[in-house]
């Protein structure tokens, strides 16, 4: 008994010592619309578009943004991604696309519509598409997207 007394109190002692376990703090994602993407808010608005990439587009655009020779475009290195005008991508997001030719090779294979994206979703992707890869151009913005549907509409 007396040797368990000064253990217990070592025991006691060491725990004193011990931080308390840290609460877990949830971060609920922000359901305002992005209107641009600063640096601190381009990693979130990648990595959301790199997840609608990987549901919806890769099986025709490749992991590399490739596409497939002579049926899906590729994405990487495309002028169309990364110029200016970002009315027709969205537009090809929302209503669709069969056939293009990109430096005299022909894309053949149809690209489905995506109007069940919600706007947030194609400005994520279409950002995340502008600048993966060797790509560097402009955020794609909800507003920007809300726009384009509207006049399709």
């Amino acid at each position: 008994m007396k040797q368990l007394i000064p253990s217990l109190c070592l025991i006691l002692v060491l725990m004193s010592f011990q931080t308390q376990p840290k609460k877990q703090v949830l971060i609920k994602p922000k359901t305002a619309v992005v209107t641009a993407a600063p640096a601190a808010g381009m990693k979130a608005v990648l990595l959301r578009g790199k997840a609608v990439y990987l549901q919806q587009c890769l099986a025709c655009h490749q992991a590399d943004g490739g596409g497939v020779a002579h049926l899906n475009a590729p994405l990487n290195g495309a002028a169309a991604v990364v110029g200016k005008d970002k009315e027709k991508l969205i537009r090809i997001v929302l209503k669709g696309m069969k056939g293009v030719d990109i430096d005299d090779e022909s894309y053949n294979n149809t690209m489905a519509p995506h109007p069940e994206l919600t706007d947030q979703q194609i400005a994520d992707v279409l950002t995340y598409a502008r600048n993966s890869w060797t790509n560097k151009a402009s955020a794609v913005s909800a507003a920007e997207v809300k726009a384009v549907r509207a006049k399709i509409k």
